[in-house]
């Protein structure tokens, strides 16, 4: 029997009982539609990281107290709760006389309630220096940033995220010149950051207090020395000299002549960019994965429908044997029977996938634009999808397709 003959069969045969092809098509439907949805989810929430990331400051490095224990990735002592001092103003002193940096900000964090009037919000803050906001692309929608003469005076004045300042004051009042108060101790407003996100650390900018850095190392922390250091490189260097010349300064302040006992750990933004990429993209295969259990439960009732269909149509087997018809050629109308429904399926399953990733980005631009949604649809997710639905068919109708091979004709001419 020709290909082209046996499509035809497969594709009357599949015609004959639509409602049960199509119920049959239902799992693996369901299934390509979920990995398309993940995956396109999974894209989109690593585009918006890595944009967020990216916006944090051109050739950003980050130096943290506290040397990691093992591996590039693995978190400093700091991360886990270990006060380390080895970070102070003489560090950034010593490195913005270096020729390859631009600039260095020291920078205190801390977590408090904020409160104006019956409002309240528990939030994080952070003391800056100078360089802080020219480092980290931070602008204010309203009103002005801290200046370097507010820092070294250590004036009680402060810089709010958008959300905050929206949660304290409302959008009727405006929060320039009003006083909050933080740990008991009051701080002008004198500006509005222009818009939220995620900054280094995973710190909410959109609920964010910024103030002097001597006012939170004094009054509201206690301490002297710096959480960490943001660095930016001159552009005409390359961010791997720079990270050098970062790392020969810091170890000649701190007196340290072997490596292996730095106390600092320097990370570029390529650094962070290669990590977050790896854990979003492992992360949306994870996800893919899930959703692939469908995919299986689908094939599964392919193939028990399939097993079905050869009982039903036995008596056609043994007719078909008995006037020339080959094994091969039952198996091949079987199994192309099998892989038009789940390529049929899959087809389906994309343009439902597509559909409702469609309407999701509608929705979310539309309601919640803070949220900066990205459209993504990786065209590997489709490619993915008709891959995995024609194996799929050949996986889970080789089988049944077998078993109707196999039959003897003249047993299948007697069967009733």
């Amino acid at each position: 029997m020709l290909v082209r003959d046996a499509f035809k069969t497969a594709t009357r045969s599949l015609a004959h009982g639509k409602m049960r092809s199509i119920l049959t098509m239902l799992g693996i439907v369901i299934g390509i539609a979920s990995v398309i949805i993940l995956m396109s989810i999974g894209r989109s929430a690593q585009d918006i990281i890595l944009n967020q990331v990216q916006g944090i400051g051109s050739n950003l490095i980050i130096v943290i107290p506290g040397a990691p224990a093992n591996g590039k990735f693995a978190p400093p002592a700091s991360s886990q709760g270990i006060i380390i001092t080895s970070l102070v103003q003489r560090d950034i002193d010593t490195l913005k006389r270096e020729p390859s940096i631009s600039g260095a900000a020291g920078e205190v964090r801390g977590q408090a309630e904020v409160v104006y009037g019956n409002n309240s919000a528990t939030v994080g803050y952070q003391g800056v220096t100078s360089d802080f906001f020219s480092i980290r692309n931070l602008d204010v929608k309203v009103g002005q940033r801290l200046s370097a003469g507010d820092i070294s005076s250590g004036n009680h004045i402060v810089v709010l995220g958008p959300e905050l300042a929206e949660t304290l004051f409302g959008t009727t009042v405006s929060p320039v010149n009003k006083t909050v108060r933080l740990k008991d101790v009051s701080f002008r407003v004198v500006g509005v950051l222009s818009k939220g996100g995620s900054g280094p650390f995973g710190v909410d900018q959109g609920n964010l207090v910024i103030m002097p850095i001597s006012v939170a190392q004094k009054q509201l922390l206690g301490i002297t020395y710096f959480n960490d250091i943001i660095v930016e490189g001159d552009a005409a260097y390359d961010v791997d000299f720079v990270k050098a010349r970062i790392t020969s300064v810091l170890r000649q302040n701190h007196g340290i002549t072997n490596p292996n006992k730095d106390d600092f750990d320097i990370r570029t933004q390529e650094d962070v960019l290669s990590l977050l990429g790896n854990i979003t993209s492992v992360l949306t295969l994870f996800l893919a994965a899930i959703a692939s259990i469908s995919l299986i439960v689908g094939g599964i009732g392919i193939m028990n429908i399939m097993l079905v269909a050869v009982t039903e149509r036995t008596r056609e087997i043994g007719l078909r044997k008995a006037v020339g018809a080959t094994n091969g050629d039952i198996l091949q109308q079987f199994l192309i029977e099998s892989v038009l429904l789940t390529f049929a399926g899959g087809i389906i399953g994309i343009a439902l996938g597509a559909g409702v990733v469609g309407l999701a980005y509608f929705v979310l631009t539309t309601f919640f634009p803070s949220i900066g949604w990205v459209f993504a649809f990786p065209l590997s997710s489709v490619v993915l999808g008709l891959a995995v639905s024609g194996i799929a068919g050949i996986a889970f109708g080789l089988y049944p397709a077998r078993q109707a091979a196999r039959k003897n004709p003249i047993d299948a001419l007697r069967y009733e």
